[in-house]
């Protein structure tokens, strides 16, 4: 079948949609972070499940916890390279090179890792910046089946601690009751 022509002395009228365009807004830089994909992250998956009790496997605490190392950990640059960098510039490596915004991101995963211990700071690096599964951890460190799962748990604990970050909120029972009262206006006359 062939496309029906229209008269040259027609011209197709398009009709305006209905749909509004709403104007793109762009994160302020200041805010922006490492582009980091949560489907990606073995811990944002144990947050996805329950263990027996229903409870999750991480709750949002040690799953911020993580998440905050494995920023840092982005904005550091200490995740390991898969190809050559070609566009290496000259005396990259040295301390010169780095900007502010790396070494201060250094100094924060060094200090989380030293709060945490290094008993725990090994599974931790692991499974939140390597990305690695549970099962990948058990089988490098030869641990009986499921033992990374409380091993994680502890390791996340201990770094929520040194975050300061809480599961719960503290403070006063009631706020107090306040209130603004203007003064009576004078009768009209």
């Amino acid at each position: 079948m062939a496309p029906r022509k229209t008269p040259s002395h027609k011209t197709p009228t398009v009709k305006p949609s209905s749909a509004k365009t709403h104007p793109r807004r762009t994160a302020p830089a200041a805010a922006s972070g490492p582009q980091m994909n949560l489907a990606e992250s073995p811990l944002a998956w144990l947050a996805r499940r329950t263990g027996k009790d229903g409870r999750a496997l991480v709750d949002p605490t040690q799953l911020a916890a993580g998440e905050r190392l494995r920023a840092d950990f982005t904005r550091a640059q200490l995740t390991p390279r898969v190809t050559s960098r070609w566009s290496e510039v000259s005396g990259a490596g040295t301390p010169e090179a780095f900007t502010d915004m790396v070494l201060a991101a250094k100094l924060r995963v060094s200090r989380a890792m030293t709060a945490v211990g290094p008993e725990l700071s090994g599974v931790l690096l692991d499974v939140c910046c390597f990305l690695k599964g549970l099962e990948a951890v058990e089988r490098e460190r030869l641990w009986p089946a499921r033992t990374a799962k409380v091993v994680l748990g502890l390791a996340l604990d201990r770094l929520a601690v040194h975050y300061g970050l809480s599961g719960v909120t503290q403070g006063r029972a009631r706020a107090p009751v306040r209130s603004w009262h203007a003064a009576p206006e004078p009768p009209q006359a």
